[in-house]
């Protein structure tokens, strides 16, 4: 074994794949991850003969290395001191394992050991046993070990060590990780992009629809499987030939153009759903719209999106249209969401009934002012059957005729806010 001194050569590595995929776990929503970490485990012992002469003849600061052994995709070595690696250790054997190689080019994460062994019995003697924690090995010539590994003193004293006086056996234990590489994970699903392009292009299309004065080109067979009531009408006897144009009554033409994006795509256009928080009184209105109209059309998931919408959009300002929209189109969560923000209290109750509110749903939803009654009542009467704090305002206070809706449309109608989407 050729003498040389203990210099640890500079040779970045690339991060370990550990760290990288760690580091991209997503926050927010729940989500899963997972990997794969094996371990290789290699003990290579370093028989020294002539230990008292090599002793003498390296200083401090100077010793000799052992073969390069493999572990796992890796090469190591072990270099030895016998009288220590630098001035603060002499008086010690200090003994290190080097690392040579990688076969990954990546970063290495080890865990290094020492043993000194019995010359009779050849096992590890455990006073002797030195172990350290993982670590990660970014260099080519990094390494881990032990400055004071044993006393020389003490070594040259142990019989147990030395084989006729003259013979010591060290093993190293490297133990290497060897984690997985993370499956390449598909990109998300962009059906929803190439079914935008169809909309879009209407390459193909053998339906047109007649909403205002804007015309819309679709495809029968999409439509059909995307809502019972299209399915009705582009395939019932009524219908013949190759292509129809529909007329659309009732109905804006920005609210069925909506609706035609959420049946190709499944997702309503960016426009309505990045930027809510810029005209929250546009959203809701398009919200109410296309509740009404995904009530139409029995496209039920549509109306749950509208609903949750609605759900946290909701003011004093919009509560009692929000109100009657979900009673009459069967939108439960949304009725009671309104139920609690009008009766939290007499403010939000003045701000979100006006007489005119009050007198409209006595005509239109006369049940649905009957519920809103004894809720009310219910709130504000104490376990001693007082009175109610205070009751509903009378519908008789500046009570205006209201107009009568047109056919689906929302039976709230009041001045301080806008009027209800018709479908």
């Amino acid at each position: 074994m050729a003498a040389t001194g203990f210099n640890s050569k500079a040779s970045p590595l690339e991060p370990h794949p550990i760290r990288a995929f760690i580091s991209k776990r997503e926050t927010g929503e729940n989500s899963e991850s997972s990997f794969e970490a094996t371990t290789t485990t290699v003990q290579h012992v370093l028989r020294i003969k002539g230990y008292p002469a090599l002793s003498e003849i390296y200083p401090n600061g100077k010793g000799f290395r052992s073969d390069s052994f493999p572990v796992g995709g890796t090469r190591w070595h072990i270099d030895f001191f016998p009288n220590g690696d630098n001035p603060e250790r002499a008086g010690f054997v200090s003994v290190f394992a080097v690392l040579d190689r990688t076969g990954t080019g990546v970063s290495t994460m080890a865990k290094v050991g020492f043993d000194l062994l019995d010359q009779a019995t050849g096992e590890p003697v455990p006073r002797y046993a030195r172990a350290g924690n993982i670590h990660d090995f970014t260099q080519l010539g990094e390494y881990w070990g032990f400055g004071d590994f044993i006393k020389r003193e003490e070594l040259d004293k142990d019989k147990d060590l030395l084989k006729d006086g003259t013979a010591l056996s060290v093993r190293c234990n490297v133990m290497v990780l060897d984690f997985l590489a993370a499956p390449a994970m598909p990109p998300p699903p962009d059906w929803p992009l190439h079914m935008r392009d169809l909309l879009h292009s209407g390459q193909g299309a053998d339906v047109r629809f007649l909403v205002g004065e804007e015309t819309f080109a679709a495809h029968r067979c999409l439509l059909a499987a995307r809502s019972p009531v299209f399915k009705a009408e582009l395939y019932g006897p009524m219908m013949e030939g190759a292509t129809h144009s529909i007329r659309i009554n009732g109905m804006r033409a920005e609210v069925f153009k909506n609706l035609l994006h959420f049946a190709y795509t499944d997702s309503l256009p960016q426009s309505e759903t990045e930027h809510q928080d810029d005209d929250d009184d546009v959203v809701v209105a398009m919200a109410q719209h296309l509740m009404v109209a995904a009530d139409r059309y029995a496209m039920e998931r549509l109306k749950l999106v509208c609903e949750d919408m609605l759900r946290r959009k909701i003011s004093v300002a919009t509560a009692a249209t929000t109100l009657a929209l979900a009673e009459q189109h069967g939108c439960h969560r949304l009725k009671e969401a309104c139920f609690e923000l009008i009766l939290r209290s007499p403010t939000t109750l003045d701000q979100a009934l006006t007489p005119d509110d009050l007198d409209h749903l006595s005509k239109t939803c006369p049940s649905l002012l009957n519920e809103l009654t004894s809720k009310h009542a219910a709130i504000y009467s104490n376990l001693n059957n007082e009175k109610p704090e205070r009751s509903l305002p009378s519908s008789n206070r500046k009570r205006r005729r209201a107009p009568t809706p047109s056919s689906g449309a929302a039976t709230v109608r009041h001045t301080r806010r806008r009027p209800a989407p018709t479908t």
